[in-house]
């Protein structure tokens, strides 16, 4: 997602790379997490376990007896409960049905923790903390997802405020200008209004907010040593790293909706390793984000005076030079937009190979820089909603940006 959007290379931090709006589906199976949950839909989980049994032939229990189970906890209680094995695959499968994601060559390597018993936020945070741990690796990034409770007719399922795991907060200043992510800025004011000690700097790492049903609201800061930055610097500018920018390692997603076989899990975070652009032609350039190519092109001595000079285009390139040659340098993992293209065709191939459609959004597909010159843009894709899959709900939006379902 390269997550800032889908295991391994989420797309483009989530979001769309013309509209800003978010990276995922906004159809809404089942009745989700804003609504009151709903019973689990009885054709999508015989759907999803014939599809298990099929790619998984040799099951301990037969189809038709796993059939005739999940029915009848369904007509007892409306809802049922997945196999370990059962949720793994679907864990998977949704990376490989998620159709703005460019990374998913990879979904098979993507490791599914079972965090289902967890229930205090004080667990859910430990879990959380650990999948940071499991996902950085050291460095060598490692694709991850953790599975809370699902929502059920009994109870709704633990939530998090936050859009990923790790963000930078926003401050806005008395006289108009904002350190920090400007993106920010309401999530910000609303975890101060419930506790948080802001430090005011330009790179702190925003708490956590953990919600479950019978708790309000709490607050948990993650451990810095879980956190993961990387330094800026120029293989061929060495006063780039003057300008002191930073980013993290592991962008874990926390705010979408699982959905496998008809039952929905609001809370099960997820990352891949990073695609240089999402960093140095989304986060740091976006206009409601950082927007630093004017710092960055006046910082390298460019003319700014007229468009036709290209220092906006000399500027992004020399950004993304810095991303990807930071990270290598720290030994961290992280992909250029050229390679993942060429693996992206490379999935494409082998899933026509197995017969299974390849759902794919061109506009998400193909990257933000130079995507004119990278194989993924000259081609048509299908377009489907295939379940498993990964969906944002209107509730995941507002509580990502500032907004509070209790009325501060």
């Amino acid at each position: 997602m390269n997550s800032e959007t889908l295991p391994a290379r989420t797309t483009t931090d989530s979001t769309h790379p013309a509209t800003g709006e978010p990276a995922v589906e906004e159809r809404r199976p089942g009745a989700g997490a804003d609504h009151a949950p709903a019973a689990a839909d009885q054709g999508e989980a015989e759907e999803f376990v014939r599809l298990f049994h099929t790619e998984h032939p040799d099951q301990p229990t037969p189809l038709a007896r796993r059939l005739h189970h999940i029915r009848a906890q369904i007509d007892q209680q409306g809802t049922y409960s997945h196999t370990e094995d059962e949720l793994a695959f679907g864990a998977r499968v949704a990376w490989r049905n998620s159709s703005r994601c460019i990374g998913r060559l990879y979904w098979k390597s993507l490791r599914v923790l079972d965090r289902r018993e967890a229930t205090t936020p004080e667990q859910i945070h430990q879990h959380l903390c650990e999948h940071l741990r499991q996902a950085t690796n050291g460095g060598r990034i490692r694709p991850v997802i953790s599975v809370f409770a699902p929502d059920t007719p009994a109870q709704p399922a633990p939530r998090v405020w936050n859009d990923q795991l790790i963000r930078y907060a926003g401050y806005r200043q008395e006289g108009g200008g904002i350190v920090g992510d400007p993106a920010y800025v309401g999530f910000t004011d609303t975890v101060r209004r419930l506790g948080w000690q802001a430090p005011e700097g330009a790179w702190d790492v925003l708490p956590i907010v953990i919600e479950t049903h019978q708790d309000k609201p709490e607050l948990f800061d993650i451990p810095r040593d879980l956190v993961l930055e990387v330094d800026l610097t120029h293989p061929e500018h060495p006063h780039f790293a003057e300008l002191g920018l930073r980013w993290h390692a592991v962008p874990a997603i926390s705010n979408m909706r699982l959905r496998i076989g008809g039952i929905d899990y609001p809370l099960a975070p997820f990352n891949g390793w990073y695609m240089g652009t999402e960093i140095g032609a989304r986060n740091l350039v976006d206009a409601n984000r950082y927007n630093l190519l004017p710092t960055i092109a006046e910082h390298l001595g460019y003319d700014t005076s007229s468009e036709t000079t290209l220092w906006r285009d000399r500027a992004l390139v020399e950004l993304n030079i810095a991303v990807l040659h930071s990270f290598h340098t720290a030994g961290i993992k992280i992909s250029d937009h050229h390679t993942e293209s060429r693996h992206f065709l490379t999935h494409l191939e082998r899933e026509e190979g197995q017969g299974r459609t390849v759902p794919a959004d061109w506009s998400w597909i193909v990257p933000p820089v130079s995507g004119g010159i990278t194989p993924v843009f000259h081609r048509y894709y299908e377009q489907a909603d295939q379940r498993p899959n990964f969906y944002l709900d209107n509730d995941a939006k507002n509580r990502g940006k500032g907004g509070c379902p209790y009325g501060h």
